[in-house]
């Protein structure tokens, strides 16, 4: 495993159940180094629009990068086990229910979270912008971050 630079970012995207609802898929891609994406598990009644637009889409992945659905604390830990030799993440995302997303998943059981130190988050919302529009595979969260990604290094 090889130590990543402090000031590296990773780009967010998440994919969930309607607004509030369960987490389905979470994606982070950083400025330079390797992909992270997992899917998780759900029992919650999946809404008509993601049945439609995401769950279709979440396993077209490459791989090595695709995997089984993960319950909440395997997908929480395979998290932790991808930060952790990063000493300052800072986490970008362009809309604020991924930050959301991405922070419940931080926590394991009351007053009980992985073990992450000294994470910063951006959010970067990106008016003019559609990651979906911009994607290979709409709505699929690593592609999503990948063309989020690929946008915001476009314009620096």
């Amino acid at each position: 495993m090889h130590r990543r630079s402090a000031a590296l970012r990773y780009f967010l995207d998440t994919e969930y159940n309607g607004v509030g609802g369960a987490l389905l898929s979470l994606a982070l891609v950083p400025d330079d180094g390797d992909d992270f994406y997992l899917t998780l598990k759900t029992d919650e009644p999946i809404s008509e629009w993601v049945g439609q637009h995401v769950i279709p889409y979440m396993d077209m992945v490459p791989e090595p990068l695709s995997c089984p659905r993960l319950s909440r604390d395997d997908a929480a830990k395979e998290l932790e086990h991808y930060l952790r030799h990063d000493e300052e993440p800072l986490i970008v995302a362009d809309w604020p229910e991924d930050v959301a997303q991405f922070c419940n998943l931080l926590i394991t059981g009351p007053g009980d979270m992985v073990e992450l130190r000294h994470l910063t988050f951006r959010l970067t919302p990106m008016s003019n912008f559609s990651t979906a529009a911009n994607s290979k595979v709409p709505h699929n969260a690593l592609h999503d971050a990948r063309a989020f990604r690929d946008h915001v290094l476009s314009m620096e």
